[in-house]
């Protein structure tokens, strides 16, 4: 069994073990962002498909993230519109990205933070980690803990009673072109960005 309570789990990621919890969205696969590559290696996912950096705030995310004092806010201002929520960001990344989130373009980076109160208590007591969806490439995101246990059975799961609380669609990804948003995939958040802020 690798069903734990919060403060095994906890100690867990920042030991630098692969983890998972319920989110917002679709509950979580995690590991601290230097230990990234278990993440692509357990899901077994191509290394063009970067990872979110999740944090239990957006204060904790703008180090990871560099830009001009205009874009800081414009993001700012989409941040605190959306978060905590289902929406990720994808902008420039600084160096304090290690390289292993995103192998193929290590200049972006996605970051956010989570409608979820288990998730932000985690992440408040972990910092940022690399998240991904916790299922097999390719596959549908799994719902329950149960079921991430029986895939990921090395991975430290949650110990978790009842159903999800996520709303079981991924987030909405938008991406900073320098100018406006791109959007890369619309998810639990509908969003709608002219072009003209």
């Amino acid at each position: 069994m690798t069903q734990v309570f919060l403060p095994d789990l906890i100690a867990g990621a920042r030991a630098g073990l692969l983890v998972s919890f319920p989110t917002d969205t679709v509950p979580a696969l995690a590991a601290i962002p230097e230990k990234a590559g278990l993440i692509f290696a357990a899901k077994q996912r191509s290394q063009d498909k970067p990872l979110i950096l999740m944090a239990a705030s957006a204060e904790d995310l703008w180090l990871y993230v560099k830009g001009d004092k205009n874009e800081y806010k414009v993001w700012q201002e989409l941040a605190d519109k959306y978060w905590p929520g289902g929406l990720t960001l994808v902008l420039p990344a600084s160096d304090s990205v290690p390289k292993v989130m995103n192998p193929t373009d290590p200049t972006t980076i996605g970051i956010r933070v989570p409608n979820s109160a288990i998730a932000q208590t985690i992440l408040a007591q972990t910092g940022p980690l690399a998240t991904t969806s916790a299922n097999f490439s390719g596959q549908p995101p799994l719902p329950t803990m149960a079921e991430i246990e029986v895939q990921f059975p090395k991975v430290l799961t949650l110990e978790y009673q009842g159903e999800m609380l996520g709303v079981g669609v991924p987030s909405t990804v938008a991406k900073w072109t320098g100018i406006n948003w791109q959007i890369l995939r619309q998810g639990a958040i509908k969003l709608d960005i002219s072009s003209d802020n």
